[in-house]
């Protein structure tokens, strides 16, 4: 892989990783530091990216334990079971928003196939409105009324869910 796979991959990224940083080591320099840490990890094993399904649980496990290891360091006060509940707490957090997500897919895949294809196009494509228009066809007015009745639709289907 080549820098400007690395740039498309893992820079979009920097905002995420800062934040689980700050969250762990508490200290705006020492985070920017951790960052930048991970970054040359990241950098350094470019060869095994063929690998990586995903590049953001990726790069948030390489700062968690950049910051662990920092954090062992400089901080001996903290205990190794502090840092492993730090590392629970976080795993279940992303469990829980995966588990989120796959019920919004769900949702999604039920969807009829218009309303499906242009959340589809918007969000997992990430694509603007006028591309979607000419994707699909449908002018901006239809693409916005769609994408806020699928919004409602979603959302309300989802709140079910999570009664249940």
């Amino acid at each position: 892989m080549n820098a400007e796979t690395f740039k498309r991959t893992f820079l979009p990224l920097h905002a995420k990783l800062y934040r689980v940083a700050y969250r762990l080591v508490e200290n705006q320099a020492d985070a920017e530091d951790m960052v930048q840490e991970c970054y040359i990890k990241l950098w350094q094993k470019r060869s095994e990216w063929i690998f990586i399904q995903n590049p953001e649980s990726f790069s948030v496990t390489i700062i968690k334990n950049v910051c662990l290891d920092f954090l062992r360091k400089t901080k001996p006060e903290i205990a190794l079971n502090d840092a492993l509940q730090l590392s629970v707490h976080s795993d279940e957090k992303q469990i829980e928003q995966r588990d989120r997500l796959e019920k919004i897919e769900r949702i999604v895949a039920q969807l009829p196939e218009q309303q499906k294809k242009v959340v589809r196009l918007k969000y997992w494509d990430d694509l603007a409105d006028e591309d979607i228009e000419k994707q699909t066809g449908l002018k901006r007015g239809n693409i916005k009324v769609i994408l806020s009745r699928t919004r409602k639709i979603i959302q309300e289907q989802y709140l079910k869910w999570e009664r249940k």
